[in-house]
């Protein structure tokens, strides 16, 4: 699946309990190429980052780090798998693991939005 995320902002719409992420969570996307990056913030997260590439698949294999409302740093990585939804907008289901903290891992899924 070939797309492109430049520009386009998604919200989380679930979250394991151990995702610092909730629905007050925007992720604002940028794509050079197979490069992907973000900034996100909302909720307890204060501002964030993640950086990554597209595969051959269209999975998103990225870092990400963000200091939360504690001023707490946090870090893991992830792999996100899109499904195009009727419209053409995106969905990801997001595997992701802590780096940071417990180190234990957990399920996302954000979908893409028109505007904030």
């Amino acid at each position: 699946m070939k797309y492109n995320l430049e520009g386009k902002i998604f919200r989380s719409i679930s979250n394991t309990v151990n995702s610092e992420v909730s629905s007050d969570t925007l992720f604002h996307y940028h794509q050079d190429g197979e490069i992907i990056s973000a900034e996100y913030y909302g909720g307890i997260i204060l501002k964030g980052h993640l950086i990554g590439k597209m595969l051959e698949t269209g999975q998103l294999d990225f870092i990400y780090h963000h200091i939360n409302k504690n001023l707490k740093l946090m870090a893991g990585k992830c792999l996100s798998t899109p499904e195009l939804l009727p419209g053409g907008t995106l969905k990801f289901v997001e595997q992701w693991e802590w780096l940071s903290g417990d180190n234990s891992s957990g399920q996302s899924v954000i979908e893409e939005i028109d505007s904030v």
